[in-house]
């Protein structure tokens, strides 16, 4: 490998041109086939269980993700204008050719269900929009009497009504979104209009990620810039590490877009995260080459670039493998942002570190080596930094069982955290809570059901089923224990609706018979009246033809994890009872497939965790031929991972798809500083023989070489506070945290487990 390195830098300008032209090849691929992912299906695995049966239970109801449009007059909705604005708006929905005419509801399009004199009809509210007094009470005494309506698609205060509009899975684009946009503003005047919905979070989302990464990749420049300089002090060594963070972010989106990969919201991460990674790797170089040159001042550029290689290509190549295999274990998750993160990540990584050991050394053949000033204050100043490690060192090795207490009380109050720990799939808290997205939300939430929804489905294999009273009211049963015991549940909507509703007015709007009829023969028949009166395409939505499966729906007014789980809660304690009937209970629609997709971030956390950290331990002591060292290099990550997960069950922050990279990220690169600081070790153990003056050495040395690469990572992924998504910020604190909880934990426990195993030297009497 030093061989091959050495040839190949005997052609520095081919080494430099041919580098620039597969950055540009990769360039114009990522320009011209990245796409933004923003269909939130997409970050699901269609061949898991439950989302194959939820795929199948939303073919059987037609269910679909509804884009809601509410309409508000603080006068109150009854007025000719605003009635107008429903119908108009609706009609120019209906023509969409994104959405289905039959898939947009309103108080223009929906059904009331009266009583006549020769039995039941259907009938719209209204066609002509009511321009009288008498005609606008009129409608207004019709919606207030209908309780399938009242409350569903006109608030109770009557101030606001909703339309909305289903579309399918595919047809969502960031051009449609924005004509949805414009549509509403296009209504506004008297009323206010907003707009929410699943899909309107995906577009959302699709305009505001690759506006996030412009906005922090310059940010992410100008900090290294400044850092670089200040640690550097040479214009020429900042461009070249510069160019080598650049090209390989470069190198990974482009390879995404050769392959087909889309971008997800959490891969606008990955510039910060190879910026921050590469810009170590060339800091190690330069830090070994500023220390060379300091002893040799009047080396030439080859001799000095051939030392800078022999000394630091190998624990520069275990660390970005180390580092490469912690992203590389985030393939063990299901979701797919997170898996694509893991493996364009590592393949950055790699890039990184191919780049860093041929174009830094081509640079510095091409430019020349970076000044450094010999000069009677610049030693003063080295010997004060090399006095003040011999004294950190000498002073850790004398006080260990302070450092493990130390260490230990951490650990104990970061595992007492860890116990509070929860897991949210809220893509609503990915936006700040002042933002118009979640606002907008907010408020249909407070006036309506809500935004989100659980879909419960009921099968049996008996044909006609669900026209037995004795099933009927179980489903009334558990469907009203939910929406009274939990203030999250809004309101639900089941088959039992429509038949309470035709019973009702079968029997002249008597409240006494808002219930399910007593028999099925009578259930069959007005079932059998609806659908000669009404759209039976209404009725679908709940029930299949043959009868046999229900779709109960419960709108939610919050998305998160927390607020499923706790209907899903209820739901469970009436399993055992629709088993008796013989029917089944199980769940679809997108909020359930966001529920699973939490599970599935947990499950990958913890194998993605599991295996990086064995894979760390058996490549460390396979790399120093020492299986203790595998251990002993481990102590930092682990402490790291106990204290990140206990300051995040301590300060109540959630495992989320974004949070689930912490540990895994923390691995990848926390594990560095170990291999850098074992690795010379190594050599100087060899080289002096002498214990205590091998760790003095080592902690000057890696010591320093490790706090700059800790400085320079902290300072790169601080970048991320700048994020607009608040999960990316609280990921750069808590992995800026991370870092420097490694670097310490390096120094400090590990350094003192290393020195104390006498590993490189005979074990002292």
């Amino acid at each position: 490998m030093e061989k091959l390195i050495y040839k190949t830098l005997k052609f520095p300008k081919l080494v430099m041109i041919t580098v620039l032209i597969i950055t540009i090849m990769f360039f114009m691929v990522m320009k011209n086939k990245s796409e933004m992912e923003t269909n939130l299906d997409k970050y699901m695995p269609d061949k898991h269980p439950a989302f194959v049966y939820s795929n199948e239970a939303e073919n059987w109801f037609n269910i679909k993700d509804g884009i809601i449009i509410a309409i508000e007059n603080p006068g109150g909705i009854y007025q000719t204008e605003t009635l107008q604005k429903v119908k108009d708006l609706t009609k120019r929905l209906q023509k969409m050719k994104e959405i289905e005419k039959a898939d947009v509801t309103s108080l223009y399009t929906a059904d009331n269900i009266v009583g006549t004199e020769d039995g039941m009809d259907v009938k719209a509210f209204f066609k002509r929009v009511p321009k009288t007094e008498e005609e606008l009470a009129a409608l207004q005494a019709k919606v207030s009497a209908n309780e399938m309506i009242f409350g569903k698609l006109v608030s109770i205060d009557e101030k606001v009504t909703v339309i909305v509009a289903r579309i399918g899975d595919d047809v969502f684009s960031q051009e449609f979104y924005l004509r949805l946009l414009d549509l509403a503003k296009e209504f506004e005047g008297k009323e206010n209009v907003y707009i929410a919905g699943r899909p309107i979070v995906e577009g959302t989302m699709a305009v505001l990620g690759p506006a996030d990464m412009k906005k922090m990749v310059p940010i992410v420049f100008l900090v290294i810039i400044i850092v670089l300089f200040a640690l550097l002090r040479n214009i020429k060594s900042t461009f070249l590490i510069l160019a080598v963070v650049s090209f390989s972010s470069i190198w990974a989106f482009g390879l995404m877009a050769v392959v087909g990969i889309p971008i997800y919201a959490v891969s606008t991460m990955i510039p910060v995260m190879l910026i921050a990674i590469g810009v170590a790797y060339g800091i190690h170089l330069y830090s070994h080459l500023h220390m060379f040159q300091l002893e040799n001042p009047e080396i030439d550029r080859m001799t000095a670039v051939k030392d800078m290689i022999k000394e630091m290509w190998n624990p520069v190549l275990m660390a970005a493998i180390t580092t490469a295999v912690g992203f590389v274990s985030l393939l063990t998750s299901q979701v797919y942002p997170i898996k694509y993160f893991g493996v364009f990540s590592a393949f950055g990584v790699l890039v990184a570190f191919v780049l860093t050991i041929l174009v830094i050394p081509a640079g510095i053949l091409l430019f020349g080596l970076p000044k450094v000033k010999v000069k009677t204050e610049n030693k003063s100043k080295s010997n004060t930094t090399q006095t003040v490690a011999f004294r950190v060192s000498d002073f850790l090795m004398s006080h260990k069982w302070q450092t493990y207490f130390v260490t230990f009380t951490f650990i104990a109050l970061s595992i007492f955290g860890m116990t509070k720990v929860w897991i949210d799939s809220s893509f609503l808290e990915k936006f700040e809570k002042d933002s118009d997205i979640v606002l907008t939300d907010s408020f249909i939430n407070n006036n309506f059901g809500g935004t989100s929804t659980l879909n419960v489905i009921l099968e049996s294999s008996t044909p006609d089923a669900f026209k037995q009273p004795g099933a009927l009211e179980q489903l009334i049963v558990m469907q009203d224990d939910v929406e009274t015991s939990l203030d999250i549940v809004g309101d639900s909507f089941s088959l039992s609706d429509y038949l309470k509703r035709m019973n009702k007015v079968m029997h002249a709007d008597n409240e006494v018979f808002n219930t399910i009829p007593n028999s099925s023969e009578l259930i069959a028949q007005y079932l059998l009246l609806y659908e000669m009166s009404g759209d039976p395409e209404n009725l679908w939505q709940v029930v299949t033809d043959d009868f046999k499966k229900v779709n109960l729906t419960f709108q939610l007014k919050s998305d998160n994890s927390k607020a499923l789980n706790s209907a899903i809660d209820i739901v469970e304690k009436y399993r055992s009872d629709f088993d008796k009937l013989r029917i089944e209970l199980n769940y679809a629609g997108s909020g359930y497939k966001a529920l699973v997709f939490t599970d599935l971030i947990l499950k990958g956390q913890v194998s993605s965790l599991l295996m990086s950290l064995i894979i760390v331990v058996i490549l460390l002591g396979f790399i120093f031929k020492n299986y203790k060292l595998g251990f002993i290099g481990a102590i930092p990550i682990v402490i790291t991972t106990f204290i990140s997960f206990g300051i995040m069950g301590l300060f109540n922050i959630p495992l989320s798809s974004t949070t689930a990279l912490i540990s895994s990220i923390a691995i990848g690169i926390g594990i560095d500083y170990a291999v850098h600081f074992i690795d010379r070790y190594r050599i100087y153990a060899e080289g002096t023989g002498d214990k205590k003056l091998t760790m003095q050495h080592t902690m000057y040395h890696s010591g320093r070489a490790i706090l700059f690469n800790a400085v320079v990572v902290i300072a790169g992924f601080m970048v991320l506070m700048a994020s607009v998504f608040p999960p990316n910020r609280t990921l750069g604190g808590l992995i800026s945290l991370n870092m420097l909880t490694s670097f310490i934990g390096t120094l400090t426990v590990m350094a003192i487990a290393l020195y104390y195993s006498n590993i490189y030297f005979k074990k002292e009497k």
